[in-house]
């Protein structure tokens, strides 16, 4: 199931700003997306355009087959939005901020306790819930936004840089919610976030956009047939490293073969591809892809 789809969905402000230019893009249910760019391509722009929280110049979109346009009560509904500036009350604890936020879409008391006591237990805030919110660090905060995001069972959730400020043992947790939420519950995630390597360990599928326009989209490896380099194999002989480029992992049998074959005593095989970093910089000419890359 298509849940969203753009076409030619362009944003320009007041003043002549194009912030998206003619981005086309379906997404399918239980996908973890990124949404990859530098500070300013666009990425916000893109996320409040389908929330229905600023208007689209020209083209269309259409998430869970909602008009976000001319039904954003409707969406907001079924969708859940992290930003990095998500506005909560300091002098409420951090439970009451989440019974509070339950409440505003439509849970009854029972559920929004049961469903906010879940979220805290999860996100290892539960012994912080009657903390007031002005007591907690910049990572519980950043936590707590995003249980105030999945409160209400969301079937899309839109997530702005959601690892900011964490600690690594923080991110690990939100981590693992965010791949049960897509794996398990069939939740799609629309991850906004310009840090390469964290997206790569989390995402499926990306969208890499520069200046408001989304400049390629696709897997790791569909992106990766895009740039050249192949895949890089080391090989480890008692005598040296050898680096070869191959187009193809069927190549490497034969290339061990003939060493062993001449003599060589062989002691480890490794293969090694372009990084998302690697294809993203060398997508947009800064940096050849040759230069590194992350374990296959």
């Amino acid at each position: 199931m298509n849940v969203i789809i753009t076409e030619n969905l362009s944003k320009t402000y007041d003043g002549g700003k194009e912030a998206v230019k003619n981005l086309t893009l379906t997404l399918e249910q239980g996908e973890v997306f990124g949404f990859l760019g530098p500070n300013g391509a666009g990425k916000t722009t893109a996320v409040k355009l389908l929330n229905g929280t600023v208007s689209h110049t020209t083209g269309s979109c259409r998430v869970f087959d909602i008009d976000p346009m001319t039904k954003p009560e409707e969406l907001h509904q079924i969708s859940g939005v992290l930003t990095e500036h998500a506005q909560m009350y300091d002098h409420m604890t951090g439970l009451d901020n989440l019974l509070f936020f339950g409440a505003v879409f439509g849970l009854s008391a029972g559920e929004s306790k049961t469903r906010a006591l879940g979220l805290l237990e999860e996100l290892e805030l539960f012994d912080a819930k009657d903390k007031r919110l002005s007591t907690y660090s910049t990572g519980m905060r950043q936590r707590l936004s995003l249980a105030r995001a999945m409160i209400h069972k969301p079937k899309i959730l839109f997530l702005d840089e959601p690892t900011s400020g964490l600690d690594p043992e923080s991110i690990l947790s939100v981590n693992r919610m965010i791949k049960n939420l897509a794996e398990n519950e069939g939740v799609t995630i629309f991850l906004c976030t310009h840090q390469l390597r964290y997206a790569q360990e989390i995402c499926c599928r990306y969208g890499l956009i520069d200046d408001g326009i989304m400049f390629a989209n696709g897997t790791l490896d569909e992106l990766r047939g895009l740039v050249s380099g192949g895949t890089t194999v080391k090989i480890k002989t008692d005598t040296d490293i050898h680096e070869i480029q191959v187009e193809d992992e069927s190549e490497i049998p034969a290339i061990v073969k003939r060493i062993v074959n001449e003599g060589g005593n062989i002691y480890s095989v490794s293969t090694e591809k372009p990084s998302l970093e690697d294809v993203y910089f060398a997508l947009t000419n800064k940096i050849d892809p040759a230069r590194g890359g992350a374990s296959a």
